[in-house]
């Protein structure tokens, strides 16, 4: 799977406003044809950086995602709201792939020493 990686520069004091937007892609896009991995807005440090990430199986079903997306209402509502309240304030996209057994994987319970101390394993 390739995944498009949205970097938002966004209007912190609009931060609201985005998160509503990205919960209306929350139905849209998987409508549409992508496989939705979630949008994030800042919690601490930056403030004005918010991420988007889709998953796609192919480039060619990224363009055809692209393509119903222009012709969905909803999807096309949205666009125009973030234009008229201008929350968004840059936008990239860039095409990454994700590495095999490195995503999502939880932690691992750590073994306590004799004395108590949980042992940390180097990164």
């Amino acid at each position: 799977m390739l995944t498009c990686f949205i970097r938002y520069e966004i209007d912190p004091f609009q931060r609201e406003l985005f998160a509503e937007y990205a919960r209306h892609w929350g139905e849209i896009i998987p409508r549409c044809g992508g496989h939705l991995l979630g949008y994030f807005l800042p919690h601490e440090g930056t403030n004005y950086e918010a991420w988007g990430l889709i998953g796609f199986e192919s480039l060619a079903a990224y363009e055809a995602y692209r393509a119903r997306l222009r012709l969905d209402p909803q999807g096309r509502a949205n666009f125009a709201f973030a234009q008229e309240k201008r929350f968004i304030l840059r936008e990239e996209r860039s095409f990454v792939q994700g590495v095999p057994g490195t995503w999502c994987v939880p932690p691992q319970p750590q073994p306590a020493t004799a004395d108590g101390e949980v042992t940390r394993g180097a990164a």
